[in-house]
């Protein structure tokens, strides 16, 4: 390898470097209007701080989710530019230029956007006893002596695979 070629490949190594650092170091801020609600995330988009004023304790749950949710939005998105901005001497083809993308787009659903729940729905139903049978009830078997199963001989998968799946009640 020449010397040149040598010089080039370190090059890009500490270019690569650099870009690797500037992503684990990125966190994009963001405050909602009246400082109400502020939080960071990091280049994955990834909420690492979050922050409530006293001002939530006047608002609804829904209220706050919305405003929550809102804010989280503005920091994904300056995270995903920012970080697409950092991959840019790679391209914009590819899956993480998709998801930076997608990312940078990304519209939340809102509480306030939703239908409120239906009161004229019937109630759920009920589960017969009969469909819990995968959990038993042992309350009444606290203290008491566990009975053990013994075998013939051991079982081993192969016993079972002329057989098909393997749905031992042990499992």
């Amino acid at each position: 390898m020449s010397e040149a070629a040598r010089e080039a490949a370190r090059q890009l190594d500490e270019k690569r470097e650099a870009m690797v650092t500037a992503l684990g170091a990125l966190s994009a801020d963001a405050t909602s209007p009246g400082g109400v609600v502020s939080l960071s995330v990091n280049t994955d988009g990834v909420m690492t701080r979050l922050r409530l004023s006293d001002a939530v304790t006047g608002m609804s749950e829904a209220e706050i989710a919305d405003l929550v949710m809102r804010t989280y939005t503005k920091a994904q998105r300056e995270s995903a530019e920012r970080s697409a901005e950092l991959l840019r001497p790679l391209g914009n083809a590819g899956y993480l230029a998709d998801r930076l993308r997608w990312r940078s787009r990304f519209e939340p659903t809102l509480q306030a956007d939703e239908e409120p729940p239906r009161t004229d729905r019937p109630p759920h139903r009920v589960k017969r006893e009969s469909e819990y049978e995968y959990l038993k009830d042992r309350s009444d078997s606290v203290g008491r002596p566990v009975e053990e199963k013994t075998a013939a001989r051991p079982v081993n998968d192969d016993d079972y695979y002329d057989k098909g799946m393997r749905f031992d009640p042990a499992w």
